[in-house]
């Protein structure tokens, strides 16, 4: 996100915060839909995203498509805040001394942002994905017991319960410690890193273009059709490193499922045993989710949402 420096820092956060919650709130059912999609093995159950979604919806209700919603909405503002903010800073940085723009320079900075992010969208994603998949047919409510994920079963009794986040996240912690909730960290850092070095020097370079030198900022639609297209083209461009990180942070198997020992074993089986177009499934449903929430992103800062909570809380204070 490329912004100017007079905006400040605390109103970056509010900015990447809103737009979270907003992005989230309009794009997770895609989202569900993508997680099913990529962890499907074997027999297809979904034919596409509009398949999957109106599956959920017969057997679940129309809230059915919102499950995991509340751990992303939860963690999404700190997630998008900092990915945000920390890419402003880097480029801040590393572009201080004024002098025309280097790509090199822009890339380092998406990059930082990446890493960023990771520390909290890992155990974030991990949470979503147990959450999201516990409605696919074919998977068991019980924990795969290979060596590759020993954790507990999330419920205890006779009747296999769809387990809450807070549930996943104890019996995680409990039983792995803090390590539990971050498995999968690597496979997240070979998504987002490649994610940002590439989303935002896209995005800067083609808001750029609609720059009007009077107001010193481009217009709100150039702004948004820029975060929609930088964000569906990264977004496409690393769905097979989100393939991986969605199988391995997957801990709940289902009939005919893999269990996986890291990254290197996940790749090597998933185009062993399912071909190398399984690498890009749900690669149609991240667009959709990616393109909406880095155009909702520009939207609230070309608004100048955190600058005006800013103004109002000081003013009544």
């Amino acid at each position: 996100m490329v912004m100017s420096n007079e905006i400040s820092f605390p109103a970056k956060l509010i900015n990447g915060g809103v737009a979270g919650l907003v992005g989230v709130t309009c794009v997770f059912p895609i989202d569900l839909a993508k997680t099913r999609l990529q962890n499907q093995h074997g027999k297809m159950a979904y034919k596409g995203m509009i398949d999957c979604l109106v599956k959920t919806t017969r057997a679940d209700g129309f809230f059915g498509m919102y499950r995991g919603a509340a751990v992303n909405l939860t963690l999404v503002t700190p997630e998008k805040a900092i990915k945000l903010a920390a890419n402003d800073f880097f480029r801040e940085q590393l572009l201080e001394d004024g002098s025309k723009h280097k790509l090199i320079r822009e890339m380092l900075a998406g990059c930082g942002a990446g890493v960023c992010q990771a520390v909290v969208t890992s155990p974030m994603e991990m949470l979503k994905i147990q959450l999201q998949d516990a409605g696919r047919p074919g998977e068991q409510h019980r924990t795969c017991t290979s060596a590759a994920s020993p954790v507990r079963p999330y419920t205890t009794d006779s009747t296999p319960k769809r387990p809450s986040a807070t549930v996943i996240a104890w019996e995680l912690l409990r039983t792995r410690g803090l390590t539990g909730l971050y498995r999968g960290f690597g496979a997240t850092l070979l998504r987002d890193i490649p994610f940002s070095v590439i989303y935002f020097p896209f995005f800067a370079n083609l808001n750029h273009l609609g720059i009007n030198e009077a107001t010193g900022k481009a217009p709100f639609a150039h702004s948004f059709a820029s975060g929609c297209l930088a964000g569906s083209l990264a977004a496409v461009a690393v769905t097979p490193l989100d393939v991986l990180k969605t199988r391995i942070q997957t801990l709940k198997k289902g009939v005919g499922d893999e269990a996986y020992d890291g990254i290197i074993d996940c790749a090597r089986k998933i185009w062993t045993n399912e071909g190398p177009a399984a690498f890009m499934k749900g690669a149609g449903c991240r667009a959709l989710v990616i393109a909406p929430l880095f155009g909702i992103a520009q939207g609230v800062y070309y608004l100048g949402v955190g600058e005006t909570i800013l103004t109002v809380f000081f003013r009544s204070s």
